[in-house]
């Protein structure tokens, strides 16, 4: 029998979905609006004066002096590019208004002022020196030809591990910097195609192994809601640089809630996409089991922009087998803002926490929950039972990362090192990692008794949401993306829930679902 709630971001279904209920969520859920920043640090809100690109951007390395890039040097533009949806550039742009070259203009001056100076959120490793041609070239095709879609001539940041075929692609590690790969990743081929310009590269937990995004060719990425703060991880880069408005949206990966906890910190909307909708082609590799490759965005709408550009079959990805012979979703058209009318939410009971310290965000989850069954939604209190103990053991990480990364040092010429034990020998790593790839480099086979049993609970997880979903009539689970507030830097991060979905498979949203005391912002995840 054909398990009906497995596929709920690719199939059809008369029931709501999260697809559908994304524009519903955005009207609802406390500070989801894209303009919602008061708590904004008064520095960021806007660039003020004239500000030019700075010549370079100094990445801070702990063993090694700064990388530089060159950019060019560019005049000053009016258009306000604080917080402006993508579908309001676009808009510009047609009406004449601004052209993407400003655009790019704008971002760069943003970023000129407040990642390396002002706040120096650090979220930037490398800006990308053709930005400002590329922009040119199409706003000229606008001019000539017309518009390719809704990404056309909009500026995108993308997390450094994605690889770029004109620009380096360190994956936040001094082993890997300055190398160039072959050819781009899958997602990053997609986005060219649909017209993004790519303004450059974020910093990321190098090579993806953490939550709070400190790395040897970036050093420290600071949460713009509070520079004292982290901004999650591993794609802390981009969170904050999009948080920052240093791009109109940008790219992360996800093994276990690397896109998913920046969104959670930076009051914005990711999504961890169902295994297969996207390939991982070029991105690399955590997990190939776990990991996947989505945008995150200051709107339900830019995520939506976002997802139906680079979705689709890859042979280069044997999990996207899951489009063959479909039609491909097309999550802008499915927004529906009465989705929640009629939709069934469980509250999944056991991931919002017990502690002390996990009781701030649950109480922010019990709002945005409330406003959703005011809306219209059915939300009840659910338990999986078992799950616990199910999930002990499935992450696949400590088997597959050592592996993965071989195997994409070997199609990558230009690299200098094999394998995480060459990082190791060499001293290229940022001293906090090193514990965590010793560890890693440990493993000893591909394929042991252990991968057999973590494989094995990950199937009997699914088996076990997915019941509870059908025997419930449920359309998504709801818990806190993360327990607890951004931790202060160099202080552990606790209270992920990333799990669940990184070992089901099934997707899993980040929403905006209010602010703290303090000020930082908490997230709201539908699983389903």
């Amino acid at each position: 029998m054909m398990e009906p709630k497995v596929s709920r971001l690719i199939s059809g279904s008369p029931r709501p979905r999260l697809r559908q209920m994304l524009a519903a969520v955005l009207a609802l859920v406390p500070a989801t609006n894209a303009h919602a920043h008061s708590t904004l640090p008064a520095v960021l809100l806007a660039v003020g004066p004239a500000v030019h690109p700075a010549a370079h951007v100094a990445v801070h390395l702990s063993v090694q002096p700064a990388v530089q890039t060159a950019i060019p040097r560019v005049q000053d533009q009016s258009f306000e590019v604080f917080e402006t949806s993508i579908s309001e550039m676009q808009a510009a742009m047609t009406d004449g208004q601004v052209t993407s070259v400003q655009l790019v203009t704008a971002y760069f001056a943003r970023i000129s002022a407040y990642d390396q100076d002002g706040p120096a959120l650090n979220s930037m490793i490398r800006l990308n020196p053709n930005a400002l041609a590329q922009a040119a070239a199409l706003d000229q095709e606008r001019a000539t030809r017309g518009v390719r879609g809704p990404l056309h001539g909009i500026p995108i940041i993308l997390k450094d591990n994605y690889d770029t075929a004109d620009i380096p692609t360190s994956g936040g590690s001094i082993a890997l910097a300055g190398v160039i790969p072959p050819d781009d990743a899958f997602q990053v081929a997609k986005l060219r195609e649909a017209g993004a310009v790519i303004l450059g590269k974020s910093n990321l937990h190098e090579l993806a192994l953490g939550i709070t995004t400190i790395s040897s060719t970036g050093g420290q990425t600071r949460n713009p809601y509070d520079p004292a703060r982290n901004p999650g991880g591993s794609s802390g880069g981009t969170g904050a640089a999009i948080a920052a408005s240093f791009g109109a949206i940008g790219w992360g990966s996800d093994t276990c809630g690397s896109i998913r906890i920046p969104a959670s910190h930076h009051n914005m909307f990711g999504l961890r996409p169902t295994k297969g909708l996207s390939s991982i082609d070029g991105i690399i590799p955590l997990s190939h089991t776990q990991d996947v490759g989505g945008p995150l965005a200051r709107t339900a709408m830019d995520l939506a922009i976002g997802l139906d550009a680079t979705i689709g079959a890859d042979a280069a990805d044997q999990a996207t087998r899951i489009l063959a012979d479909r039609p491909l979703p097309r999550f802008v058209e499915e927004l529906d803002a009465e989705a929640l009318r009629g939709a069934r939410v469980g509250a999944l009971t056991m991931l919002f926490g017990e502690d002390s310290e996990d009781q701030e965000h649950a109480r922010l989850v019990r709002a945005a929950l409330q406003q959703m069954t005011d809306a219209g939604a059915e939300v009840i209190d659910v338990e999986v039972p078992g799950l616990d103990s199910i999930l002990a053991g499935s992450s696949l990480i400590g088997h597959e990362f050592k592996w993965d990364l071989i195997d994409y040092l070997a199609a990558t010429p230009a690299a200098g090192v094999r394998s995480l034990q060459d990082i190791l020998d060499g001293g290229l790593f940022h001293v906090r990692l090193e514990g965590a790839f010793r560890r890693r480099a440990q493993t000893e086979e591909r394929d042991t008794a252990a991968i057999s049993r973590a494989m094995a609970k990950r199937v009997e997880a699914r088996a076990a949401v997915i019941a509870i979903m059908d025997e419930l009539s449920l359309d998504a689970l709801a818990y806190p993306t993360i327990r607890r507030r951004a931790a202060r830097i160099g202080d552990p991060q606790g209270g992920s829930n990333c799990q669940l979905s990184a070992t089901t498979g099934l997707p899993a949203l980040s929403v905006p679902a209010g602010f703290s005391g303090l000020g930082m912002p908490a997230g709201l995840e539908l699983l389903g």
